[in-house]
């Protein structure tokens, strides 16, 4: 462990750098498995290690260091240093007792991504906040993969590792050339695909009955302009969430985890469960 005094030390300088100094944009929007991610705070960094995430160096509370550092082996570079030097060393108004930097994980297919049981499917939502909201409530209703089309954020990017709570790693999830085409090929397989939209003609959601073990994607889009009509001609069905008069649309993280929860894994209708 490298005590730390000076916040301008070179050595820590990557602690301070945000998405777009850890990565190129291919990193972020393509396929390509290099670049680093960050994770800030001892529970995200605990939830890295536990998916398999390989870490390249810390930066720590060198009066309480914590417990997860123990998990590190000798390759990982580990800095320390007192509150101060940490809090202009991160970049954070509150420092935490660790942020980590790791390197990114190989990429999934989507194709393959595509085949799992309950998958969320998200066009055009770029903001890192929604999507890791989005991932949050998805891995605590039991959902099992995430597709993103081009356009949307970053699942590891800072914001979004952080208002996941490091759910992201519980989901797998991957990046489509084209969500078109994947959704498609899901479809033509038999899972049923819901598109999420409030436009005249869709259907309550919860009238979206699943049959038995049926696999089901869901697809939602921009708060903006929400799901292109080439998403919203492929799917299955379109489904809305009933609203009180006036209110036309919900946030997009919200109405996922309404979607969420209404077509979750295990579900009772009657008799029924899907």
């Amino acid at each position: 462990m490298i005590l730390i005094e000076d916040p301008e030390d070179a050595r820590i300088a990557p602690f301070r750098w945000r998405d777009r100094a850890l990565n190129t944009r291919a990193d972020r929007r393509e396929r390509v498995a290099a670049g680093m991610f960050v994770a800030e705070g001892d529970l995200v960094v605990e939830r890295a290690l536990d998916a398999g995430c390989e870490p390249v160096m810390a930066f720590v509370d060198a009066v309480d260091v914590p417990s997860v550092v123990s998990r590190f082996d000798a390759s990982v570079e580990v800095y320390a240093a007192d509150v101060d030097v940490r809090r202009a060393g991160m970049g954070l108004g509150v420092p935490l007792s660790i942020v980590a930097l790791f390197r990114r994980p190989e990429p999934v297919d989507a194709m393959e991504l595509s085949v799992r049981h309950r998958t969320v499917a998200l066009e055009a939502v770029d903001n890192p906040v929604n999507v890791g909201t989005v991932v949050r409530s998805a891995a605590a209703l039991g959902w099992d993969g995430l597709l993103l089309d081009r356009t949307s954020g970053d699942p590891l990017a800072r914001r979004a590792l952080r208002v996941s709570m490091g759910n992201t790693f519980a989901l797998r999830f991957a990046r489509a050339r084209s969500l078109v085409d994947v959704v498609a090929a899901a479809r033509e397989r038999g899972t049923l695909v819901v598109a999420l939209t409030p436009s005249a003609g869709s259907m309550p959601l919860e009238a979206v009955l699943p049959a038995h073990r049926q696999a089901v994607m869901l697809v939602l889009g921009s708060e903006r302009s929400g799901l292109s009509p080439a998403l919203l001609d492929v799917a299955s069905v379109h489904a809305r969430i009933p609203m009180a008069g006036g209110i036309d649309s919900m946030n997009a993280a919200a109405a996922a985890a309404v979607a969420c929860y209404a077509l979750r894994p295990i579900r009772i209708v009657g008799t029924r469960r899907s």
